[in-house]
């Protein structure tokens, strides 16, 4: 079994030079690899108006992939290379063959991504140039990896790395005995160097989980909300509360920001203010991470075996109004103000992390995580086909006939339930209304009433 385990480095301040330096020399082998493609891109095409036959068309090469532009690097390493704009010197021997050829990688899977998608069909943007702040990591694999026992305490491991030696890491997590190390990878970040360590457990056999089929008994829904201090509502009749890190926080994020947008591009106090903003964006991350780890344990422990969430739309909620016009070209009001402040919650709930955290721990549990459609969930009563809650503003609903007090988010808890085991009614629109096709409502009418009467 593979496994990743991530833990702080103390390194000393020559192996904090050496690693810096091995990162420049990273960045610039990126860059000029991504330079070299759109120029080949740039100089075998041409324009659709041009006749090949009369216009001049450059010398045709053959397309950059991964193996063309490895075959480079013993080329580069003879002798060191010249940064024109900066005027450094760039020695490619100091840094390990395997790490530059796993920059190779990442730029050839960042096109393929861009030109081809990944696994399921879906493109990435065009990969771009990485400055200094943005190409943070290496990896380090191979021969020459060697774990060490902890010092005095258990405190430490040490991690011997060809070209530097033992590098000192805070022991927060006791290593398995046996474990093999495959990979090293340095990060950098705010707060200091990690390391994440790439592990094989051979003791550990691999194992194939059984097919999990839903029903009323081992199932539980999740309705994301952003109403209030509510992060979830499930359908078991339980809310479950919400962090809003960024929103606490944004004070603090706002008086730091507007002290570096303050300074001069390019000074020393503005390079200071700028650490600043990003620690605070990393403990807003940090903390937002550690909640829904929280969150999730809370509802594996519940011992369900499927858990269905909602097919959140994250990129069109998030996006922004289109602008409105009169007849002049003036410009007029879109509510765009209103819908930032949403677009806030949403970033700030980060739903999509959450459910992807879900769906990890629950697959160590041997429970499975599925999305769901959640069209209509949100009208309906979950015991009755009566279309209610027509409004956002609608929270609640008092049915005199069962005298229940209905609550609008675990009522959609509940429907989005009866999507996943495939018991809610077939709705269709006709001229603007909403009209029940095929309905199995009083299957599950009972079970609904006990959850809302308890809730």
């Amino acid at each position: 079994m593979k496994y990743t385990y991530q833990y702080k480095a103390l390194p000393t301040t020559e192996q904090k030079l050496e690693v810096n330096l091995w990162l420049r020399i990273c960045q610039y082998w990126y860059n000029r690899q991504l330079g070299d493609r759109f120029e080949w891109w740039e100089m075998n095409r041409s324009p659709i108006n041009a006749c090949p036959l009369v216009c001049h068309l450059p010398e045709l090469r053959d397309k950059p992939n991964f193996y063309s532009q490895k075959k480079y690097l013993p080329g580069l390493k003879k002798e060191s290379v010249m940064v024109e704009w900066s005027g450094e010197e760039l020695d490619f021997s100091q840094v390990p063959a395997n790490t530059l050829q796993e920059v190779c990688k990442r730029v050839d899977k960042a096109f393929e991504r861009f030109i081809s998608g990944d696994s399921n069909g879906k493109r990435s943007g065009k990969p771009r140039f990485k400055s200094q702040s943005r190409y943070r990591s290496l990896v380090i694999e191979g021969a020459g990896l060697e774990l060490h026992s902890c010092s005095i305490g258990g405190k430490y491991l040490y991690v011997k790395v060809p070209k530097i030696g033992l590098v000192k890491i805070r022991s927060h997590r006791h290593l398995p005995n046996g474990v093999i190390l495959k990979q090293l990878q340095f990060i950098k970040k705010n707060d200091g160097w990690f390391v994440n360590l790439k592990l094989d457990d051979p003791t550990v056999p691999t194992v194939t989980p059984d097919v999990v089929l839903p029903t009323w008994e081992n199932s539980l829904a999740m309705d994301a909300v952003l109403n209030e201090d509510v992060y979830l509502a499930t359908s078991e009749g339980v809310k479950l509360p919400s962090l809003k890190a960024l929103r606490k926080n944004q004070n603090k994020l706002t008086r730091v920001s507007r002290k570096k947008n303050a300074r001069s591009l390019g000074s020393s106090s503005r390079r200071k203010l700028a650490k600043r903003e990003g620690k605070q964006h990393q403990r807003i991350a940090r903390s937002r991470k550690d909640f829904q780890y929280k969150t999730a344990h809370n509802l594996v422990r519940t011992g369900k075996k499927v858990f269905f969430h909602e097919d959140l739309n994250l990129k069109g909620l998030t996006k922004r109004n289109a602008p409105k016009q009169d007849e002049s070209g003036v410009y007029l009001p879109n509510g765009q103000s209103a819908k930032s402040g949403l677009n806030l919650s949403w970033a700030d709930a980060a739903f999509a992390q959450f459910f992807q955290i879900l769906g990890h721990i629950a697959a160590k549990a041997g429970a499975v995580v599925i999305a769901k459609n959640p069209a209509y969930t949100s009208q309906l009563l979950a015991y009755r086909d009566d279309v209610i809650f027509t409004d956002c503003n609608i929270r609640e609903y008092w049915d005199a006939t069962e005298s229940l007090m209905v609550d609008r988010d675990i009522n959609a808890a509940i429907n989005l339930k009866r999507v996943g085991l495939d018991v809610f009614p077939t709705i269709k629109r006709r001229k603007g209304e909403i009209v029940i096709v095929g309905s199995i409502t009083d299957d599950t009418s009972k079970e609904v009433l006990r959850i809302l009467r308890n809730a």
